[in-house]
């Protein structure tokens, strides 16, 4: 059975959208959404050219609010948002597990364009260390369990 993931954030534009990325990039039969508490216009430019440039395309996402999901179960709610800096949303719908998994956002670095798009890698990678940890460790062992426990 398809495990039904969704990741939220605030604005949806940064964080969430390249989470939502990985776990599509590492399988394809994942449901995957991410959505926002207040979600920005579009996607953040430069997390659509930081996730270019490790081959997953996310120029086709589009922000939304988690008001949309919630009428929705969900096998994970994952929020990744940064504890120190803002209030991570709540997921009120019906979800077996709620995570956090939080990162700074890249939205705010400041500097030279240099500066900013290693602020966007340094944050991309670690979205995507922790994403395909946590995808070992509660999505892939539970298809291997359901493999090997009933021939699937």
């Amino acid at each position: 059975m398809k495990k039904k993931i969704l990741v939220l954030c605030t604005g949806n534009s940064c964080r969430s959208q390249m989470a939502e990325g990985f776990l599509k990039s590492f399988d394809v039969e994942l449901d995957v959404y991410s959505a926002g508490t207040n979600p920005s216009s579009q996607v953040h430019p430069k997390a659509v050219q930081v996730m270019a440039e490790v081959g997953v395309d996310i120029s086709g996402g589009n922000p939304e609010n988690v008001e949309k999901y919630l009428d929705q179960s969900f096998d994970y709610v994952i929020t990744v948002c940064d504890n120190a800096k803002e209030t991570c949303p709540m997921f009120l719908g019906d979800v077996i597990e709620q995570l956090h998994i939080g990162f700074e956002d890249p939205a705010d670095a400041v500097g030279t364009e240099e500066e900013v798009l290693a602020e966007f890698r340094r944050i991309r990678d670690e979205i995507k260390e922790d994403f395909y940890s946590f995808y070992n460790q509660k999505l892939k062992q539970s298809s291997s369990d359901f493999s090997t426990c009933c021939g699937g």
